[in-house]
């Protein structure tokens, strides 16, 4: 008879423990890597489209539109972009009539309310995408539409001839995006589109191992980012810059909130015991974003086509980047990035001290916060837009957890009250 697991045994929250083996990433925490596919990420983040990412998770796993079932011939990353485009005007079909009900949804909660009204065959045109087209394809399309019309803007349809990023920023915005700008969110789809068995991914592959299909493993892995310790803390990284007058003011400001027990955010990480290797990836992307803003080429008003909004350049003296009406507004790169600068250099050095037997260094979310912010995205978007590049992994893992025919079902240690053992 099998001996029972002892409290002292217990394994809470799985650490170390082996669940599934994937040929898609390997995250070495010591070393501070994230190898994808084989490929560092620091090869293909700001060096490839999120199409090429989505291409290289998928390829073998995972047909493209019109592709035979069986096929094991990977697309091309000109054809995923062709096929994600259709994808999303499928996706755009369902938007009008959730629209009332995602208005009083949190931004995320919203998005899973679009994925909801995803079914196979349910889509527009005669044949329905893949649903790992579908999913990847609509988390752009209903995040940008809700987002507009909490704004008390109309929703606009994709454009499927532009790239993923690029048309994700235009539906966002109305107007089209600098080439800065789609390469900088390019680079942060394609830095957080896999990183290993995470808490989103992990919840995928349960509902996946129920064989409950693509699109309903997406929606559970979308509720794994409701809770804040998991795809929640860009935000609050601008809400501790927003809290400073001044990079004069970091070292105190960080003294006062260690002191008081206030965890600093965007530093520290489950896995990563040094640097995550995905922070410095997105430090080079705020600080090309920052030449491209001095360039005076970052927001180019006065292009805007049919159906974009109306909005006339700004007159002489006004910031070109202002955010959009109801935005939290966006800072000018250059000074964003030198104040972000300073609070990392002040942190780490707070946290050193503090605790000097354990290193808290900078993860992929304190650089995600000021790269997202200057690209004007409303912080309450950030988390849907992790999604929008997350979904590529969680897909790719759905298709890697059904290969396996196996039931996710481990088990759990009863510490309860027994029975009260009955009289002889």
């Amino acid at each position: 008879m099998p001996t029972a697991m002892t409290a002292s045994t217990a394994n809470e929250g799985l650490e170390g423990i082996v669940v599934a083996q994937t040929t898609l990433s390997d995250v070495d925490g010591e070393a501070g890597r994230l190898v994808v596919r084989g490929r560092r990420i620091e090869e293909l983040a700001g060096r490839v489209p999120f199409e090429e990412m989505a291409r290289l998770l998928w390829e073998g796993l995972a047909p493209l539109a019109g592709q035979p079932a069986d096929s094991s011939a990977a697309p091309s990353a000109t054809d995923l972009a062709r096929a994600l485009g259709l994808a999303r005007t499928a996706a755009y079909a369902r938007v009008a009539p959730l629209l009332a009900a995602a208005a009083a949804l949190p931004a995320i909660a919203a998005l899973r309310l679009g994925l909801a009204s995803l079914r196979p065959g349910t889509a527009a045109g005669a044949a329905s995408p893949p649903d790992h087209l579908l999913a990847t394809a609509a988390v752009p399309v209903f995040a940008s539409a809700f987002a507009r019309h909490r704004r008390g803007l109309p929703p606009l349809p994709p454009d499927p001839t532009l790239g993923h990023a690029a048309d994700l920023l235009r539906m966002l915005r109305g107007e089209p995006a600098s080439a800065a700008e789609v390469s900088a969110l390019d680079a942060y789809l394609v830095t957080v589109a896999e990183h290993g068995m995470n808490a989103s991914t992990f919840t995928a592959r349960v509902v996946a191992s129920t064989r409950a299909g693509v699109l309903p493993a997406v929606i559970a892995a979308l509720c794994a980012l409701e809770g804040p310790l998991h795809g929640g803390a860009p935000g609050p990284v601008l809400d501790m810059l927003d809290a400073l007058a001044g990079p004069e003011d970091a070292g105190a400001w960080i003294a006062a909130e260690l002191a008081a027990g206030r965890r600093l955010m965007g530093f520290g990480h489950r896995i990563y015991r040094v640097r995550d290797p995905r922070a410095d990836v997105l430090k080079e992307q705020v600080a090309g974003l920052r030449q491209g803003a001095a360039a005076g080429i970052a927001h180019p008003r006065g292009t805007t086509r049919p159906g974009d909004d109306a909005r006339p350049a700004p007159p002489p003296g006004e910031d070109a980047g202002a955010a959009m009406p109801g935005s939290l507004g966006a800072r000018d790169p250059g000074s964003r990035l030198a104040l972000a600068e300073r609070v990392e250099r002040e942190a780490l050095a707070a946290l050193a001290t503090l605790r000097p037997g354990r290193r808290l260094d900078t993860n992929v979310e304190f650089y995600t916060a000021v790269l997202l912010d200057a690209l004007r995205i409303d912080r309450d978007l950030f988390t849907s837009i992790f999604a929008a590049g997350r979904v590529a992994g969680w897909t790719a893992h759905v298709f890697e957890q059904e290969r396996t025919s196996r039931l996710i079902r481990p088990q759990s240690e009863y510490v309860g009250p027994r029975p009260t053992p009955t009289p002889t």
